[in-house]
């Protein structure tokens, strides 16, 4: 290791504490928030606007979702919008409901949902036991299919 090497090295290592914060990744955070007019919607767009960090902002009025975009943290960027606009804001709960293998299993469906979606069962598996089918329901389903070329007869 050359004397360069050492200088450099020297040189980048941060002096304070405050150099040491981990940098934000750069990532989307989707949120439930209700929009009921052009006024929420200006609202809830003006307050994460503001915040450092953000790429863009994307507010789907009819299907009360907020996008953010940018190196921001998700938790913060919901704190900021429900203080700033005094709604409540809860993370996006929805999947396409293609991602779902039973969709309109008790759990799974949701009359509130935006057309298209679902709740989000996939992530969290104690939402909805009935939305995901067991081995042996596979097996059963299988066995009296129109595919299966070996299914009972009787069908």
């Amino acid at each position: 290791m050359g004397i360069v090497d050492v200088v450099s090295e020297f040189c980048s290592l941060p002096r304070t504490r405050r150099h040491l914060k981990k940098r934000k990744q750069f990532q989307t955070v989707e949120m439930k928030v209700r929009i009921d007019c052009e006024g929420c919607e200006r609202k809830v767009k003006k307050a994460v606007e503001g915040m450092k960090g953000v790429s863009s902002v994307e507010v789907a009025a009819k299907q009360n979702k907020v996008t953010v975009t940018g190196y921001v943290d998700a938790a913060k960027v919901m704190r900021r919008v429900a203080y700033k606009t005094g709604k409540r804001v809860e993370p996006w709960p929805y999947v396409p409901y293609e991602m779902v293998q039973h969709p309109y299993a008790p759990g799974a469906y949701d009359k509130k949902a935006p057309a298209g979606y679902v709740r989000n069962v996939v992530s969290d598996p104690t939402a909805a036991p009935l939305a995901r089918a067991s081995s042996t329901e596979v097996r059963y389903t299988a066995a009296f299919s129109d595919e299966n070329p070996n299914a009972c007869s009787v069908m």
